[in-house]
């Protein structure tokens, strides 16, 4: 792993994608020149293009995967990457037109693992605003291209994007001590980067601000003026980056939208207390026939997470078992605390509490917990469905460490904090094609960023926090304010 980042890191390993994408004007030797000149020293390995457009109806504008020569199968997957969070094509974000412009795409020159990734589109025609996007997952700075690039870069937005530092993962066997089992049922272990040496977790809020600071002086650089404004976005652990990036750089931007952002905390609850209840229980809800009235079934809601849903063979539990709960668990626990045998002791009996006495865990999180201290304006949009990150461990979790703050005399006329709940919504988009009780929250967090931006800049007041009746919008006057009363709505 450490060879493979040292061999990324040397210019000659640099995959030639410019002949895939649109032929570059006249004018594009020299911006393209000047904009990667005076980055200087800051960025390597740079491949910058003057596209017809930035828009994802032009398939160049994200690379294919496995693109970075250099690099094994896996580490680095623009495709898949932006597929992860969007929506089926038929509900993805309209492109009504080509949006003519700049994108460049480099290495973090910094980053003494060589792997952090930055991603900027100047678009021609610019409204002097920036939106700087987080990665969900351990994905890459190609992960916001069908869900906020394509919206932002349409009302003409420049955008910018990071990999928190890290590349995605690469495959392993049961023998590597940092391997983790892609599914519960399946013998196919990878190896995350992010397990590796020098990748904490602490990174993830670094490269959301220097993202923020990269794209500021190449907005600078382009357009000759620095954004009047800037907005973080993103999803999962990218709304993560979006909370600390609040936190903690408010000369960097104005205000932020997280869709359902990762909640990081020391104490109950956490992902570490949760997923063992659903890995562990999951076998036998699933031999009991899918049983609401099963033990199993009742422990699993009892850790906080939402009722199933089943529809036929499939079910909502089982989809999450297969693809994120014991993954995701693996993934943590070894970066946070290495020292417990994974697979020996059991994934499903990590005990967290247990563990604070015998680790240094629970120091490990607070070193990059979130801490509800906001000093700009953020809206939180999360799902009542959500199976990855349940609702009331998460966004409502953070949205009472923001007011617990406020309480304590932190935030006394201080910035704005929305909880926006979507009924019915769900962590990954795409399975509303299975279960048709699922609602959509890419629209939701779309029309939050839109209100966020009145919010900043024409002083307009944000609506209140709110349920999201299905079919509904987030209203000035909801019918429902507050918490939705039940997770799962007809």
């Amino acid at each position: 792993m450490t060879s493979n980042a040292l061999k990324y890191g040397t210019a000659t390993r640099i995959v030639v994608v410019v002949a895939a994408l649109v032929a570059a004007h006249p004018a594009s030797a020299s911006r393209c020149s000047d904009l990667i000149q005076q980055f200087g020293g800051l960025l390597a390995d740079a491949v910058c293009v003057d596209s017809a457009d930035l828009t994802t109806a032009n398939p160049a504008t994200t690379p294919a995967n496995d693109s970075l020569v250099g690099l094994p199968a896996f580490a680095f997957t623009p495709q898949t990457d932006r597929n992860v969070i969007a929506p089926v094509a038929a509900d993805r974000t309209p492109i009504t037109g080509p949006v003519p412009g700049v994108q460049l795409n480099a290495r973090i020159a910094g980053d003494p693992t060589g792997q952090a990734r930055f991603l900027l589109r100047l678009p021609d025609q610019w409204n002097g605003r920036l939106v700087v996007a987080g990665a969900s997952g351990t994905r890459s700075e190609f992960n916001g291209d069908f869900a906020w690039s394509d919206y932002v870069i349409q009302k003409h937005y420049a955008y910018a994007s990071q990999n928190k530092g890290v590349l995605n993962l690469q495959l392993s066997t049961s023998a590597d001590p940092l391997g983790c089992r892609l599914n519960p049922s399946l013998q196919v272990f990878v190896h995350f980067y992010d397990n590796g040496p020098g990748q904490e977790f602490t990174r993830w809020r670094h490269f959301m601000v220097e993202a923020g600071k990269l794209a500021h002086k190449g907005v600078q650089i382009h357009y000759g003026s620095a954004p009047r404004y800037t907005y973080a976005v993103g999803t999962s652990n990218g709304g993560y980056q979006v909370r600390r990036a609040i936190e903690t750089a408010p000369e960097v931007f104005d205000g932020g939208v997280d869709w359902e952002g990762t909640f990081v905390d020391a104490g109950a609850p956490n992902l570490l207390t949760d997923l063992p209840a659903g890995v562990l229980n999951y076998p036998d809800y699933a031999a009991s026939g899918f049983s609401a009235a099963s033990t199993a079934a009742q422990n699993i809601r009892a850790a906080g997470y939402p009722p199933d849903l089943v529809a036929g063979t499939a079910s909502l539990w089982g989809t999450y078992s297969a693809a994120f709960w014991e993954v995701t668990l693996c993934q943590w626990q070894k970066r946070l605390d290495p020292g417990y045998a994974t697979y020996s002791a059991g994934t499903g009996s990590y005990n967290y509490i247990a563990r604070l006495s015998v680790s240094d865990v629970g120091t490990q999180l607070a070193a990059f917990a979130t801490t509800g201290r906001i000093q700009r304006p953020l809206i939180t949009v999360a799902g009542t469905l959500d199976a990855l990150l349940p609702i009331d461990h998460h966004a409502r979790a953070y949205a009472r460490k923001v007011a617990s703050r406020a309480d304590e005399g932190d935030r006394d006329d201080g910035p704005p904090y929305r909880l926006y709940e979507v009924q019915n919504g769900n962590h990954i988009e795409t399975y509303r094609a299975t279960f048709s009780q699922l609602e959509l929250i890419e629209p939701h967090a779309q029309h939050a960023f839109d209100l966020m931006v009145d919010h900043v800049e024409h002083g307009a007041e944000l609506p209140p926090d709110q349920c999201i009746p299905r079919g509904g919008a987030i209203a000035s006057s909801p019918s429902q304010s507050g918490h939705c009363a039940a997770l799962m709505a007809p």
